[in-house]
């Protein structure tokens, strides 16, 4: 008996598919291409207008931002945001080449694999033992980068930012936070970069107290992040304070003088992004 059934569709052409990737493969190079264009463009601009760092760090980040809101499908953020992070920074260095000088004190491995990840293999790694010789290999530089990793150290590496012709804290990384990131460690990025080129949603604070003890610590700790390191000179402490824009600098002072310290001196030394986390697995 006769019946109507539909035919069933056809099974997807092995050779077919291939060719689809083809097509999207050559489309992404010469996408690529048509952007290194762009840039060449953009060279041109600048040499002609003198608007000095390649560096926006605001730009960057929301760059970054904008990646994981539209991202779907079976492609890991890790590996999309990894190639978006080298395509970035590639290009900025093809404006204008630049090194990233790393502070290796805190374990090769995990440094390493926060400068590739966020940098690539275009831009020359230089590490040093030691925030402080980041600090000062960048600050004799015309336009390098310095990472430092946004931990405790040593020592007090921020004091040397302080002064106006000083390098300043550009960036925090990663730009996209979460637990299972494969460069997780927290890095600041040091540089010049130009006034307008600035991510200024969260202050960094260099600031000198005396007088510091658990409370004042316990204290500061419910208000802001921070980095502290002993000032014995002064029986005190030199503090690295992360304050969102609408956190004033005296706010802080006030509440670590209620805590029972003294505030000898404050100096703002960056600004980042605000940190930006996405759940793990994502």
């Amino acid at each position: 008996m006769p019946t109507n059934l539909p035919t069933p569709p056809k099974a997807p052409d092995l050779t077919e598919l291939r060719k689809e990737i083809d097509r999207i493969d050559e489309s992404m190079h010469r996408l690529l291409m048509e952007r290194g264009d762009i840039i060449d463009r953009l060279i041109a601009v600048k040499k002609s207008q003198d608007t000095g760092s390649a560096f926006r760090p605001a730009r960057e980040a929301e760059m970054m931002r904008r990646l994981v809101k539209r991202h779907k499908g079976i492609l890991p953020l890790d590996t999309v945001e990894s190639i978006w992070r080298v395509i970035i920074a590639t290009f900025t260095y093809v404006q204008a080449p630049f090194s990233a000088h790393a502070d290796f004190s805190a374990g090769d491995a995990s440094m390493r694999d926060s400068a590739r990840f966020h940098f690539g293999f275009t831009v020359p790694l230089v590490p040093h033992m030691g925030a402080a010789a980041v600090v000062a290999a960048v600050s004799n530089s015309k336009g390098d980068l310095g990472l430092v990793p946004a931990i405790a150290s040593a020592g007090a590496w921020w004091t040397a930012l302080e002064f106006d012709a000083a390098p300043k804290i550009i960036a925090r990384l990663p730009f996209v936070e979460r637990a299972d990131h494969p460069a997780a460690l927290p890095v600041f990025v040091i540089s010049r970069a130009a006034a307008d080129a600035m991510a200024t949603e969260a202050g960094v604070w260099s600031i000198r107290v005396s007088g510091w003890t658990a409370q004042a610590a316990q204290t500061l700790a419910t208000m802001a992040d921070f980095l502290a390191v002993p000032d014995r000179a002064f029986d005190g402490a030199a503090l690295l304070v992360t304050l969102p824009q609408d956190q004033s600098i005296g706010s802080i002072t006030e509440t670590l003088v209620k805590a029972g310290a003294t505030v000898r001196s404050t100096a703002l030394v960056g600004s980042h992004a605000t940190r930006y986390t996405v759940a793990a697995g994502a």
